[in-house]
């Protein structure tokens, strides 16, 4: 119940900080941390072989997600002509 209770702060913070922070592009790292959070969370709380595969799912997908929406931040795939 530790390891929850680190994870659930480091969350609640960084979930402000997301609130708090006025540039975008400095909100994306703090996402990230949530995402990593929610997933480390979801699998404390629930010991099932199939939480590994969810956690697993959801990790990937948000990393994705995350990645996605920096690239489209930063100007996406520049085309040397």
């Amino acid at each position: 119940m530790i390891a929850l209770a680190v994870v659930a702060i480091i969350a609640a913070l960084e979930a402000v900080r997301v609130v708090a922070e006025r540039n975008t592009m400095r909100k994306l790292p703090y996402l990230n941390v949530v995402s990593f959070a929610i997933t480390g969370s979801l699998m404390l709380l629930l010991p099932h072989p199939l939480t590994i595969l969810a956690c697993a799912a959801y990790f990937v997908g948000s990393t994705l997600e995350s990645n996605a929406i920096a690239s489209t931040w930063s100007g996406g795939i520049r085309k040397h002509e």
